[in-house]
């Protein structure tokens, strides 16, 4: 067995044998990562026995299958997270060992500790061809823009920073105004959280996006654009969520043509983040305007798709539809596997610590709500669980401030600023 020691952490190496995977734990391994399909050849031992024999010798087994032209950034993150985890030197092998050390050199450049250009001669100076790194790196640097997400534990809401690396102009999406309900009190915390990381990283704030009218969250729109000048936008729908609050709230003064928002997007518009394509996709269901912000190889789902074991989102709101919903997470499904998948909220199930990004491909064959069913079996699915559900605490706070934009109210005469909050207006009250 031919061990190529690639950093204090990580050796990789051609498929190992049995005998070979027995004596891991003498040399000082502490986990085998396993990077080959599932019977990719008739003389490998197979994900089973390797498995049974690392946990024989006291190692940790790690499976993260990849071939070399289908690496995922999803991939790669999940190699990195094997690595971090384990307490001691790690094992990962293929059938020759280039996939292995391919993920750890993607993981490298895309975390900057390494530069595209030094690949090829690294792999060289291992004995490996990993020109395959290099056409990857290319292949994904004219549409990959860098994503940072911001949790917000009070609401369960993520925030996003999304920028061209080659220009430094960016995008903030679905940035949360803080609002404690108890005492009635705003904040910027989170936006201000937004605008320092902003600043750190030379960045320059093109465009302020809504992805729908937030239930669950004040929008710091217009706090952002006050800031930094940017133009705010959202779906063209919301003229409709507008008209149907309006009469909820009783609002006759309230404007329904979508002025409070710099431009107002179809589906199918195009616009940039620097110099990266973005498209917009109309994505009903959750609301009457939710959209889908799709920037270079990321797409930003709102409320429509959550984390795999999470599911999918409620269609229970004033204007949702859980029918219409499945065809809008088919639309974002039919992008391509590797498309990068950021979710608006995260509730942590089992108490795991926040998670926001997923692809395409692990919604598809993870999604718990999604994975092996039916639209028909869906809709029942998705109707059934939003029944057991209670509205927002904050949809009748919110709604008002995010159909005009992220706008508070205006102060009255004693200078103070006041909601409007009707009773008896929704359904779902929670009595037990």
């Amino acid at each position: 067995m031919s061990v190529i020691k690639v950093s204090e952490k990580l050796s990789v190496s051609p498929q190992p044998s049995v005998d070979d995977i027995r004596s891991l734990q003498e040399k000082g391994y502490a986990m085998l990562i396993n990077n080959r399909p599932v019977a990719e050849d008739a003389t490998q031992p197979g994900t089973d026995v390797e498995s049974q024999e690392v946990e024989h010798c006291g190692l940790t087994y790690v499976y993260i299958p990849v071939t070399l032209g289908t690496i995922t950034e999803a991939d790669v993150r999940a190699f990195q997270k094997a690595l971090d985890a384990c307490d001691g030197p790690a094992f990962a092998h293929c059938k020759s060992g280039t996939r292995s050390i391919s993920l750890y050199l993607i993981g490298e450049v895309l975390d900057g500790r390494m530069v595209a250009e030094d690949v090829v001669e690294f792999g060289r100076a291992h004995g490996f061809d990993t020109s395959s790194v290099a056409a990857w790196l290319m292949q994904h640097a004219g549409r990959r823009p860098k994503v940072k997400g911001f949790f917000d534990k009070r609401t369960w809401s993520v925030q996003y920073v999304v920028s061209d690396p080659e220009t430094g102009k960016c995008a903030i999406i679905d940035p949360v105004l803080d609002f404690d309900e108890k005492a009635g009190a705003t904040g910027t915390i989170n936006a201000d959280t937004i605008l320092d990381y902003v600043q750190e990283n030379g960045l320059s704030v093109e465009w302020i996006l809504d992805t729908h009218p937030h239930a669950d969250h004040f929008s710091a729109a217009q706090y952002l654009k006050e800031k930094t000048g940017a133009r705010t936008a959202i779906g063209e729908r919301v003229v409709d969520v507008q008209k149907l609050w309006k009469g909820i709230y009783n609002w006759p003064e309230l404007a329904t043509d979508g002025a409070q928002w710099d431009r107002l997007f179809a589906h199918g518009e195009t616009f940039k983040i620097g110099t990266i394509d973005s498209k917009v996709m109309f994505s009903p269901g959750h609301t009457l305007a939710s959209i889908t912000y799709v920037v270079g190889d990321a797409a930003f789902v709102h409320d429509t798709l959550f984390m795999p074991d999470s599911g999918t989102a409620r269609a229970d709101f004033p204007g949702g539809d859980a029918g219409i919903l499945w065809k809008s997470i088919q639309d974002i499904l039919a992008l391509p596997d590797e498309t990068r998948i950021f979710t608006g909220h995260d509730y942590q199930p089992n108490g795991r610590a926040p998670r926001w990004e997923s692809t395409v491909a692990e919604q598809k064959k993870y999604n718990q709500h999604l994975a092996g069913v039916t639209e028909e079996q869906y809709v029942a699915l998705r109707t059934k669980r939003d029944k057991t559900l209670p509205m927002p605490k904050l949809i009748l706070h919110a709604l008002q401030v995010n159909i005009r934009g992220g706008r508070l109210p205006e102060p009255e005469a004693n200078g103070r600023r006041y909601l409007k909050f009707p009773l008896d207006a929704l359904q779902g009250a929670a009595w037990e």
